[in-house]
């Protein structure tokens, strides 16, 4: 099919996700023909640099040919067999290698298959935790405002992001939100690399005065994604854990879009040298390929469900592919490749180009800061660097940035006022000092008067 062939179809049939659709009627989509690298190309003919990693998955570009052996190898044995009462080898070979790679404590491994299904996995294993010791009172989670944890019903109760959210409050659990860290606008006056966080304070005491209805605190552990890239610092993770280790009550860390290296190391949590009780992963797990999540818990966790049938202490909790052997099996290429070609060991070179570019985007008079925790950075723009006063939501300035970008050959999506970059983490420092300049470029012409 050629481009107009395509679009045709879409139009008549396709409703895409996060996406109003009236919009399309001026920026229809641009059909992808294939990806290598960090470039993708469209029918076309036209490149993109993946500047967001094609939704934060995508870790070493795209047709990787270390992936596509992978998945070719899988599908000559077998693509999917039922994970109840059967198991295989990148199953267990992924979940053995992700216990001994995470932090200390996680011996355990529940598959879902995407992000969402991780963390309503996680809060329905935190919830009948304590029903089956003893507990039955910790009914309700406490998450942070801003937070984003995924978009089914029980993962919008703990997230904070009313554009997601509001209109289905109705459906909802009842939970406790508290106030989340935004060290660009910090109401305290502090820093973010020198403060104390202060603003731990508004999580701590509602966590106190309700303990013993609190099952589990849900975060993400340095970066709050949908919230714009809010970057907070590890003494945050600190002293989460000893609270919650202080008043019984479950930490989990949804690491689904921070994990894999996004950080500079290889989960979140290893910046503070601290361990969740639940740590929800996916995204990045399958380099990009095919859709995988995991939960992982440690074994105190998981023996509270471990017990004769009639006890009926299982959790029933199940997806069709979950384990599928497909994508565990690039999942295992992905830890392969993060140790044989010392993936991690190479960022702080592409990392520097950042802050090569960091007195340019700072300098320009609508932005007011650039942020970055490792290979993750954003920049926020600014109607008035006098008290960093946002523009209007209703202009779309992010908007016409992304339109920009596509026609300087770059894919960048922007959340409101913030452009971020989440590239691959196999970008050469060429290819991202290209993608800033781009950045800037478009930052420019979307803030002219």
């Amino acid at each position: 099919m050629n481009s107009e062939q395509i679009l045709e179809l879409d139009r008549r049939h396709v409703w895409h996700p996060c996406t109003q659709q009236k919009d399309l009627e001026t920026l229809p989509p641009i059909p992808i023909e294939r990806g290598d690298g960090v470039w993708l190309t469209a029918v076309d003919g036209r490149r993109f640099i993946d500047g967001v990693s094609s939704w934060w998955v995508n870790l070493f570009g795209h047709n990787h040919p270390r992936l596509n052996r992978a998945l070719n190898d899988q599908a000559e044995k077998i693509a999917h067999t039922i994970f109840a009462g059967f198991t295989h080898q990148p199953a267990v070979e992924l979940a053995s290698r992700l216990c001994a790679l995470a932090p200390s404590g996680l011996e355990r491994v529940f598959y879902t298959d995407n992000g969402s299904a991780a963390v309503e996995a996680a809060l329905k294993m935190s919830f009948q935790y304590w029903q089956q010791t003893g507990q039955p009172q910790k009914t309700r989670f406490l998450s942070l405002s801003d937070a984003y944890h995924g978009e089914t019903l029980g993962a919008l109760s703990v997230g904070g992001c009313d554009l997601y959210r509001e209109i289905y409050q109705p459906l909802l659990l009842d939970g406790y939100q508290a106030r989340g860290p935004d060290c660009f606008r910090c109401p305290y006056g502090q820093q973010r690399d020198s403060c104390q966080v202060e603003c731990f304070a508004l999580l701590e005491t509602i966590a106190r005065a309700n303990a013993d209805q609190i099952a589990a605190i849900i975060i993400e552990p340095l970066v709050q994604g949908a919230a714009g890239m809010r970057i907070y610092p590890p003494l945050y993770l600190q002293r989460l854990r000893a609270l919650c280790d202080e008043l019984a009550i479950h930490y989990i860390a949804d690491e689904i879009a921070v994990g894999f290296g996004r950080t500079g190391k290889l989960f979140a949590n290893q910046h503070a040298g601290v361990s969740p009780d639940m740590l929800c992963l996916s995204k990045g797990i399958t380099g990009g390929y095919m859709p995988l999540a995991a939960v992982l818990t440690t074994d105190t966790i998981y023996q509270a469900f471990y017990d004769d049938y009639v006890t009926m202490k299982a959790f029933l909790h199940s997806h069709s592919y979950t384990g599928n052997p497909l994508a565990c099996a690039l999942a295992v290429e992905v830890l392969n490749i993060f140790e044989q070609e010392l993936i991690l060991e190479q960022l702080p070179a592409t990392m520097a180009v950042f802050e090569q570019f960091r007195p340019r985007f700072e300098a320009h008079p609508q932005v007011g800061e650039l942020r970055r925790c490792g290979m993750i950075a954003a920049v926020e723009l600014v109607e008035n660097k006098n008290g960093n006063i946002p523009y209007p939501w209703q202009q779309r300035r992010g908007l016409e940035v992304y339109k920009h970008a596509l026609d300087r050959g770059a894919l960048l999506r922007p959340l409101g006022n913030v452009i971020y970059f989440m590239p691959p983490l196999t970008i050469t420092p060429a290819e991202l000092a290209t993608l800033l300049e781009i950045a800037l470029e478009s930052i420019d012409v979307a803030t002219r008067a």
